[in-house]
């Protein structure tokens, strides 16, 4: 008797690999477009800032796009989101060159970057799903760890990008903000084309099986809706408060090398050992985490992490530059401990618990933009803005010892 052979997903696991690259790629570029932005628009550290808001704004549709998820399908959507980041960028190019000389040209600029970013959330929705199912399960959870490395190594190469191509040396003026945007928006849209006529699993599994897997929950032992657990909402939060640590000093280093003259080259030189140290910490995390409890290792980052931005403001130079720096490497497995806390003991409601905590995101479109307005007080400055981060590490601390364990049975 011949055995079914299992079906070959190899070529469409190597395009959503591409994917998640280019999610990564695309969000650490935008944060590191910020710099350059100031220049060539002539803007305060507040309007600088707006980047990160536009950007991360469009996480407030996070929940409206998996209810259409939930529609239209899962390969439906990673099309779309390819389509929707093509056609920004591409918007990019053209309204930007169009708008030259005019007053409106970084408000171009910002909305078509909120287009791109539409497509972005979109393709988060539905590419750890396609990760999942397109080979075999016992090699599922190897394929998510290819593909966050992917999505890590992404992050480290995007500000070398922006400064081998995108700046590469040319004057700090509008015309030379979108160049490449229009070849990064033509391979988005010759991906979804290619996605397109290949044949995809359903990764839904959850649909398929939503009756069995509710009966298998005892519901009298939870309460009726995700909405009365008060560690997701800490937890969202939590999130929240970690986007103002994760893109906090690479939003800010530019304003650091405006207020010391003496330091050489450029904040975005020196981007990629930020985004590199979370690369190398999330391996080394993985590994550490087989061993340790994830609240210790949490807090021990939170700490460590705290340690390198004080010791920051004791050095002076290039020296406080790279204590900052150091800050990505404690930065880097914050974000699954702080989800992961935040889903503790939620059975059926866990699915709507990580919709609700993934709307923290929108922190990273508020923080950066009020620290941006502290650095333009001239009482102030990015002194204080960077202290604001203790802010938000208390917060995420407090979170992790006592907010996570408020209503549920934690020993």
């Amino acid at each position: 008797m011949s055995q079914k052979q299992s079906p070959n997903y190899l070529f469409p696991l190597i395009i959503v690999f591409i994917v998640c690259f280019l999610i990564g790629f695309i969000t650490t570029m935008n944060n590191s477009m910020i710099e350059f932005c100031k220049e060539a628009f002539k803007l305060s550290d507040t309007q600088g800032q707006l980047v990160n808001t536009f950007f991360y704004g469009a996480y407030f549709f996070s929940i409206p796009f998996a209810m259409m998820m939930n529609k239209i399908g899962y390969k439906a959507t990673l099309v779309l989101g390819l389509i929707v980041v093509g056609c920004g960028f591409i918007a990019n190019n053209l309204g930007v060159t169009a708008a030259l000389g005019s007053a409106n040209v970084y408000t171009v600029f910002l909305c078509c970057m909120s287009i791109v970013a539409l497509g972005v959330v979109m393709l988060q929705l539905v590419a750890n799903p396609y990760v999942m199912v397109l080979g075999k399960p016992e090699s599922g959870a190897f394929r998510m760890t290819l593909s966050q490395a992917l999505n890590s190594v992404a992050t480290t190469v995007a500000p070398i990008f922006i400064t081998t191509v995108i700046i590469a040396d040319k004057p700090k003026l509008p015309e030379n903000v979108p160049g490449p945007f229009l070849m990064l928006g033509i391979f988005a849209i010759v991906i979804a084309a290619i996605l397109f006529f290949i044949k995809l699993p359903d990764p839904d599994m959850d649909k398929k099986n939503a009756t069995s897997e509710e009966e298998s929950y005892d519901m009298s032992k939870y309460k009726a809706n995700v909405f009365q657990y008060p560690h997701v909402w800490f937890g969202a939060l939590a999130i929240a408060m970690y986007m103002g640590l994760e893109i906090g000093i690479p939003s800010m280093l530019p304003a650091y090398w405006k207020a010391d003259a003496s330091l050489p080259g450029s904040a975005t030189d020196y981007l990629f050992l930020y985004w590199g140290g979370m690369m190398v910490g999330r391996f080394v995390g993985s590994a550490i985490l087989a061993k340790f409890e994830a609240r210790k290792l949490l807090t021990a980052c939170l700490v460590l992490g705290a340690c390198c931005v004080g010791i920051s403001f004791f050095l002076s130079g290039m020296a406080a530059v790279y204590a900052m720096l150091a800050a990505g490497l404690f930065h880097s497995v914050m974000w699954p401990l702080i989800f992961n806390l935040g889903l503790q003991e939620l059975g059926p409601h866990t699915k709507n618990a990580s919709g609700l905590i993934n709307m923290g995101v929108l922190g990273g479109a508020t923080l950066p933009l009020i620290m941006g307005s502290i650095v333009d007080n001239p009482s102030l400055g990015v002194g204080v803005a960077i202290m604001l981060m203790f802010v938000y590490y208390a917060y995420v601390l407090w979170f992790c010892n006592w907010g996570s364990k408020i209503g549920i049975n934690v020993k």
